[in-house]
């Protein structure tokens, strides 16, 4: 489970997914196995969370990796590649963004 602080430090990365409702839950579906079968069985993986919003529109994923290097080492993996492709023709456009947590509260 993800844990968000400003003390840790952490790579951040949300990855957002722009899709039309009826192709929502089929992305949904791949991105889980994906995460399940490759992204966290790669070294530095922490943690992850998928987000839909009401209108199905719109997937959020927001990953959590011990180091940059350990993120951009995953996304040139061979088999990341591969299911990349995958992704991009489910849909319409993916952004992934690296942060850095600098405030948080409650």
């Amino acid at each position: 489970m993800p844990t968000i602080s400003a003390d840790t430090k952490v790579q951040t990365v949300i990855t957002t997914f722009e899709v039309n409702p009826g192709t929502c839950h089929d992305l949904l579906g791949e991105l889980r196995t994906t995460c399940d079968e490759v992204i966290s069985q790669q070294k530095g993986f922490i943690s992850a969370a998928l987000h839909v919003n009401d209108a199905q529109t719109r997937i959020a994923n927001y990953s959590q990796w011990e180091t940059r290097e350990d993120f951009q080492a995953m996304l040139r993996s061979d088999a990341m590649l591969e299911r990349s492709r995958k992704i991009n023709e489910m849909c319409k456009n993916f952004e992934p963004v690296m942060y850095e947590v600098v405030y948080c509260s409650g």
